[in-house]
């Protein structure tokens, strides 16, 4: 399915933000680790769907108690088979593994679509050192994964960082199952994401776990931790995918409102967007229930590291097109293994608008054009941020997004709400 977007020149109204993706499939397997959560307003995205499935899987007990609340009791007996698919979802993956180790899982897990062919080999030589025997396929160990044995130990265990975070989470969850303590060091020249490390210790500090941070780089994660439950657990709203919508707002000079959960506790990696505007010139009011914004006369280009929100390429790189001066995006290497690789392809599909844009391999330059061309066609990638970002440009230029359906993965209920603030748009086949 595609979706045409018409140049719109303003939109008006009030959207109510989903949750946060990433706090969505923390709070599902971290509850289902052990003890009683009430999970309230979790994302209903793919893979905070999966996030659920397989949190029945590890043997929690879920049902659904109200309108997007979940009743989850963690710690109960785990399901036999012989595989689980985990389909697009490279944060339950790898967050999977190590807790299918911990409990001694012989299976095969499984993916599909963008997936196939993301790495998982720094997590893979890691359990391995700690005497889980498993194999994935290729050189990046993708999917599918096979674990045939072995025992979970704790220890020592470095892991390299600079590829991704979610290898660090996976093991703050899973090792404090462990009968021994772990000593887990992150290795590599530059750690990546370093929030996403840090929302997970907050849910696991809700949960009644521990984990020490003890230099920048190392973490103590005592053994035979017992998880007490999320008790009540309300999900943040998602700033990553606020970004669009404030883009979208920004680039039509549009008074939109953006209502939700915002609690400033809870950190979040693509929270850094809020940063990047006020450097662009933009002013932002946020409250515990909103947020609004002031555009600028001009928006202001600039250097900015993305380094702990790689998410945040896109949509940065689409306002960049009609920033003042240019815009470097740096620290962004990490993005190439996404759903897509977010600098090649992005440079790429904007490039059909006449954009400049300059790739190195580790960061990437928006160079502003005077025009743009009008009503082309782009191809996301089967990547739902760039998915979204071409929709923002679209109402600036006027764009076909093709494969729309890709949105789902992280906000379902993005078209919907781009046109219920006057977006322009149409799907087709």
């Amino acid at each position: 399915m595609n979706l045409l977007i018409r140049q719109t020149p303003c939109l008006r109204g009030r959207v109510f933000l989903p949750a946060s993706k990433s706090y969505s499939i923390r709070s599902f397997l971290v509850a289902a680790c052990g003890g009683h959560s009430v999970i309230i307003h979790p994302s209903d995205c793919d893979d905070a769907r999966v996030a659920l499935k397989v949190a029945r899987f590890l043997g929690a007990r879920v049902k659904k108690i109200a309108e997007n609340t979940w009743d989850v009791q963690g710690g109960t007996v785990a399901r036999k088979a012989a595989h689980v698919d985990v389909r697009e979802s490279g944060t339950v993956l790898r967050f999977l593994l190590p807790l299918l180790a911990a409990q001694g899982r012989r299976i095969t897990v499984t993916g599909q679509g963008t997936l196939l062919g993301r790495p998982n080999k720094q997590l893979a030589e890691a359990l391995r050192a700690r005497g889980v025997i498993l194999k994935g396929v290729g050189p990046k160990e993708s999917v599918p994964i096979t674990l045939s044995g072995g025992c979970f130990r704790g220890g020592k265990i470095n892991i390299d960082g600079t590829v991704s975070s979610q290898f660090v989470s996976a093991l703050c969850i899973a090792c404090p199952q462990l009968p021994e303590d772990t000593r887990l060091s992150v290795k590599g020249r530059r750690m990546v994401s370093v929030d996403y490390i840090e929302m997970t210790r907050l849910v696991l500090a809700q949960a009644g776990v521990t984990i020490r941070k003890q230099k920048e780089r190392t973490f103590l994660i005592c053994g035979g931790q017992r998880f007490r439950g999320l008790k009540r657990f309300l999900i943040p709203s998602d700033y990553g995918l606020a970004a669009f919508l404030i883009a979208a707002g920004l680039l039509t000079d549009s008074p939109l409102e953006l209502a939700g959960h915002f609690d400033r506790k809870f950190i979040q990696a693509d929270g850094k967007i809020l940063e990047f505007l006020k450097r662009m010139g933009v002013s932002i009011q946020l409250t515990a229930r909103t947020l609004s914004w002031r555009p600028p006369g001009v928006l202001r280009g600039g250097d900015f590291s993305l380094k702990d929100c790689p998410d945040l390429v896109p949509v940065m790189a689409v306002l960049a097109l009609f920033a003042q001066g240019r815009t470097r995006l740096k620290d962004i290497k990490h993005a190439r293994v996404k759903e897509s690789n977010r600098i090649t392809d992005l440079r790429q599909e904007l490039s059909k608008a006449g954009a400049r844009l300059l790739e190195t391999a580790d960061t990437l330059t928006i160079v502003p054009q005077a025009q743009y061309k009008k009503n082309i066609t782009l191809d996301p990638r089967h990547d739902h941020r760039l998915a979204m970002a071409f929709c923002v440009l679209g109402l600036k230029i006027g764009a076909t997004v093709q494969d729309i359906g890709c949105v789902s993965k992280s906000y379902p209920g993005f078209v919907r709400d781009f046109k219920s603030v006057g977006a322009s748009i149409k799907k087709s086949r």
